[in-house]
């Protein structure tokens, strides 16, 4: 997550230069064969090109609906997420500790720290639709550093369970869900020993209940891209638009300069307002792409890792212990 007062002009420049040399080249050839070729009915009417702009500013400011709507969904889980783990510790925690039982309640808290590592790691995972492989977001990315893509998800694990629930838990597919299943286990184990009462047992088993409602919640929106046709459509829209924007404008920046000192240099102006009109549309376009998949690691992400670190500190904190790990601090402005 950017955590900056803002993007500058200059980084959105360089992020989309790419595009920029793909629209300049689209904007200079007509330009050209009009100007010196004399190719006059390569110039089509402006309207049909501008009526074309109006459905694709549409159906792009729908896509960035949809997207953002995305983005605020997926912060929400992660907000409940926060405000469950710290009812779940507190309960968890006063709960036993009148009975002795702190052993149980730091295996306990360490387990949900698992969880939650596990949880975050899962959802980081590449899947095809995603856009980090975007040569774009890959340069982007070195600005920053994404601690799922480049630690091991058994060396974060071996710091919270025991190795025996680590062996066990590394030959499950989803170990958030496994690891949950364990700590529901254990309490269970508790309340038959006489450290809960039903209230409490029901309390707390409503917490974990909650924590899958919320995981589910997460790996939905990982796994069920912005459906496939709408994005297809406004990509094709878009990039015809583009294309045909230097076509609509070459007859009237031709006749601008009728009758002035710029008369046959005018055309030469259809240029730079061709890439500055397409540049706007596209950049919008992928503006609202960054922001479709949540989890997946870009600078506009859900901050997951920094959520799950400041869940920690507060959990560990309600152990009284001095030895927390820092809180994580925006690199470069991106908060991850």
């Amino acid at each position: 997550m950017h955590a900056g007062k803002k993007y500058s002009l200059k980084e959105f420049i360089l992020w989309t230069r790419r595009d920029i040399y793909r629209l300049t080249i689209l904007a200079v050839i007509p330009t050209i064969l009009y100007h010196f070729c004399g190719f006059t009915f390569l110039s089509i009417s402006w309207v049909p090109v501008a009526l074309l702009g109006t459905a694709v500013s549409f159906i792009i400011g729908f896509k960035n609906n949809a997207s953002y709507a995305r983005l605020w969904e997926a912060r929400q889980i992660y907000g409940g997420i926060i405000n469950v783990s710290r009812s779940f510790g507190v309960m968890v925690r006063d709960f036993l500790w009148s009975k002795n039982k702190q052993q149980d309640v730091q295996v306990i808290f360490y387990r949900h720290f698992a969880w939650l590592t596990a949880l975050r790691f899962q959802l980081r995972e590449n899947r095809v639709w995603e856009n980090m492989n975007d040569l774009r977001n890959i340069e982007y990315a070195q600005n920053y550093h994404t601690a799922e893509k480049t630690d091991k998800l058994e060396d974060v694990l071996a710091q919270y369970l025991s190795a025996e629930e680590l062996a066990y838990i590394l030959t499950k597919k989803n170990k958030a869900t496994q690891i949950m299943a364990l700590q529901s286990n254990h309490i269970n184990k508790l309340a038959t020993a006489g450290s809960f009462s039903d209230l409490q047992l029901q309390s707390l088993q409503a917490g974990i209940a909650t924590f899958y409602d919320n995981q589910g919640k997460a790996e939905r929106i990982k796994n069920f891209p912005y459906p496939r046709h709408f994005s297809s459509i406004a990509s094709i829209m878009l990039n015809l638009f583009v294309f045909l924007v230097p076509y609509g404008l070459l007859n009237d920046f031709n006749k601008l300069g009728s009758g002035t000192l710029i008369e046959g240099y005018s055309i030469w102006l259809n240029i730079p307002f061709a890439i500055l009109l397409t540049w706007v549309f596209n950049t919008l376009d992928v503006v609202g792409e960054s922001s479709t998949n949540p989890f997946e690691g870009s600078a506009n992400d859900v901050p997951i890792t920094n959520i799950s670190r400041t869940i920690e500190i507060d959990m560990r904190d309600m152990l009284d212990e001095t030895n927390l790990p820092p809180a994580l601090t925006p690199e470069n402005n991106i908060l991850m």
